[in-house]
């Protein structure tokens, strides 16, 4: 694969400074880092967390691992103290830098997923089978093209989980970096094939939600994420359905939209969402 992206587009530090008011708050430094396997736990119970991808979450986890050319994790410097000199130029020294056996701390992560050059992996298959499953007959036609791999230019499953309450500046920050990748990955490829897969033209991406008064149809739910209402606003078109439950002792009915974006309408969702974040 082509070399990472490892100069200061992704080397940013963000601090989430608490008020002195509350002294059971303490400061984290938060680390955009490369993918990297001391991830991989934290990956996986953020993806198990939402019953869609609870069933091959370790499958996924693997996967979007694999996939370090197009991929963020946000981090912290759980080893700060032992380690007083360990800031990194690169944050893949940084992942690196952790003790052997200790997992590195997990707060979010964003990545696309080639529906192509993956189209092999069970986990891959199980996604488009359910996108198509409960796609409504109106799109079901366009949805079918998304996912048959044989587009001009590729689809990519948009995967993005994180704990709720990372500040909204941070997010944003993990969703540019995600736009960073994938520019970096194309202008940087080995050769034109893999240009070419990297290159992707529309995104999939299967966001928890809740059912909202309208009882789940496409513009009454309740995102869990804010940012995928956002993107859901700027998507081709968007439908929901209810998704299985984890556990028997679920108390919230949690449901799936489904939200199919172009990279025109992912670049306009960036922009809105900068405007959201820094009104003011």
């Amino acid at each position: 694969k082509g070399g990472k992206n490892t100069n200061t587009n992704k080397n940013q530090n963000a601090k989430k400074q608490k008020s002195q008011n509350e002294p059971e708050m303490i400061q984290v430094e938060f680390l955009f880092c490369d993918m990297n396997e001391r991830f991989f736990h934290g990956m996986k119970t953020l993806l198990h967390r939402f019953s869609i991808h609870a069933p091959h979450s370790s499958q996924l986890a693997d996967l979007i691992i694999e996939n370090e050319m197009v991929g963020t994790v946000l981090s912290s410097d759980i080893d700060e103290e032992k380690k007083p000199s360990s800031k990194k130029s690169t944050n893949t020294a940084a992942a690196a830098s952790l003790p052997l056996q200790q997992e590195a701390n997990v707060f979010g992560f964003a990545s696309i997923i080639n529906v192509t050059t993956n189209h092999s992996s069970p986990c891959i298959q199980a996604l488009k089978s359910l996108c198509l499953k409960y796609c409504p007959t109106q799109h079901k036609a366009e949805m079918e093209t998304v996912l048959s791999g044989k587009t001009k230019r590729p689809a990519g499953f948009f995967f993005q989980e994180r704990m709720v309450n990372v500040p909204l500046e941070i997010t944003e920050v993990l969703h540019q970096q995600l736009v960073l990748d994938m520019d970096h990955a194309v202008a940087t490829a080995d050769d034109e094939a893999e240009r070419k897969s990297l290159d992707f033209g529309a995104f999939v991406r299967l966001a928890p939600c809740y059912k909202g008064e309208g009882g789940g149809t496409a513009n009454s739910v309740i995102y869990k994420y804010f940012d995928d209402e956002v993107f859901s606003t700027n998507a081709e078109f968007v439908y929901n359905f209810e998704a299985p439950k984890n556990y028997e002792g679920d108390e919230e009915e949690l449901w799936c939209s489904v939200i199919v974006l172009t990279k025109t309408g992912h670049r306009a969702a960036m922009k809105d969402l900068k405007k959201m974040i820094h009104v003011g």
